[in-house]
């Protein structure tokens, strides 16, 4: 039986990707790990590898097409067994090994309850949507927990009956009080002077976070100004020994130390709520989203581990995840598991904003951009470097007294640096 290879679920909350490019044609004979066809998702490109040796019989779908998690890819007449062979027997399938782009993992025994994979001989696949069970994802699974969505209640309308992102978003609107407004197709006349582009997979997976973040955290957002002229005549002195050891070296190296030390300070910011469970859950690992404008869209790379990082180290990995960032070749691995997110608008224009928060964080530090500005110091008329901070949290579980004292701490190391470039 011809062996069907779907796409797989390459990480939490991947529910499609859009086809920008195959690999292999029709009659084509491929090798396992072989690279099949590259696939844009919501912040990566990704290029995913055969889990087979054969040929290949049957492609499914053009570039340009988007594709839920587990549609057919290809079909592939594996080696060494013929068109006729007959298909395994249910034991013997559930000893498959599950293929994605992370490697081979092994399908659980008889007696767990993980979800199967339609993934397959070509007959059991066709015969999968008479199973009674719930077919989804485990990300589809996970967003339906988030949305407090029965699955078992929900109509599936993707490949088999499988429950999709889409179907769980339906019956949540449905089933909610609050539906926001319907967005209306727009509709433009053939000779209107427009330009029409499709969006790219980035440009809509960030539409709807950004919406679902505004709709699931109450939003507030402090605004701050520091004093910052020794921390810039700090960093133009150790701007050159930087440089010498292939690193830059901007404020945001040492803004990220800040932070770190003043969430060690102000935990309940390095938190994450579980409503379901009615629990706060803290965090004890301080991996810190740095937001990258590339041209297809926002970024939000993360320093692991930034607490144990020194202000060259740090300097090192923000030139390495921005420059990677706007290349398009980071890891998803690079793209999740943070912990707190700073967004630094003001190296390119922008003095305070209203960040939104990165799901599920609780905070998010703006940093506008710095400008000399007349101050008092000393009872005196000065000039000094002032630099905007905006933080905005969710005030379901911030107060106002935890925000501005996270702030404070911040401005406080800000102010005074020389203690940021001796931590390590």
């Amino acid at each position: 039986m011809p062996f069907v290879f779907k796409f797989p679920d390459i990480g939490e909350g991947i529910t499609e990707g859009k086809i920008l490019e195959w690999y292999v044609e029709v009659g084509q004979q491929i090798k396992s790990d072989q690279k099949v066809v590259k696939m844009e998702t919501d912040k990566v490109v990704d290029d995913i590898p055969s889990p087979r040796t054969g040929v290949v019989i049957a492609r499914h779908g053009n570039v340009g097409d988007v594709i839920d998690v587990g549609h057919p890819l290809i079909e592939i007449q594996v080696e060494g067994e013929s068109e006729s062979a007959p298909a395994q027997d249910a034991k013997e399938q559930k000893k498959e090994i599950a293929y994605g782009v992370v490697g081979n993992l092994e399908v659980a025994s008889d007696n767990d309850v993980l979800p199967s994979s339609s993934e397959g001989d070509a007959e059991q696949v066709a015969t999968a949507s008479t199973q009674k069970k719930v077919l989804a994802t485990p990300a589809v699974r996970a967003f339906a927990r988030r949305s407090k969505v029965d699955i078992r209640q929900v109509k599936g309308t993707g490949p088999g009956g499988r429950v999709t992102r889409k179907d769980i978003e339906g019956f949540a609107g449905q089933s909610s009080t609050f539906t926001p407004a319907a967005r209306q197709p727009v509709n433009v006349a053939k000779d209107a002077p427009v330009t029409i582009e499709s969006l790219s997979q980035i440009r809509k997976t960030i539409a709807k976070r950004m919406l679902e973040s505004k709709q699931v955290s109450a939003h507030m957002t402090v605004f701050e100004e520091v004093e910052v002229s020794d921390l810039e005549k700090l960093r133009k002195s150790q701007k050159q020994k930087f440089k010498d050891r292939g690193a830059g070296l901007s404020y945001l190296p040492f803004i990220i130390k800040a932070v770190v030390t003043s969430l060690k300070a102000n935990p309940v910011l390095n938190s994450q709520m579980d409503l379901a469970n009615d629990r706060l859950i803290y965090k004890h690992e301080y991996n810190i989203g740095i937001a990258v404008d590339t041209p297809s869209g926002l970024v939000v790379p993360v320093i692991r581990d930034a607490d144990k990082k020194s202000i060259f180290e740090l300097s090192v990995a923000i030139q390495d995840l921005a420059t990677r960032g706007r290349e398009r070749k980071l890891s998803r691995d690079e793209l999740q598991g943070g912990t707190f997110t700073i967004t630094n608008f003001g190296s390119i224009a922008g003095i305070f904003g209203t960040p939104i928060l990165n799901q599920p964080e609780v905070a998010i530090l703006g940093v506008g951009r710095a400008r000399q500005m007349p101050i008092v110091k000393d009872d005196e008329l000065a000039i000094g470097r002032i630099l905007p901070l905006s933080l905005s949290v969710d005030h379901c579980l911030i107060d106002g007294g935890d925000a501005t004292r996270f702030l404070k701490g911040v401005m406080d190391l800000l102010n005074d640096p020389m203690e940021l470039l001796m931590m390590q």
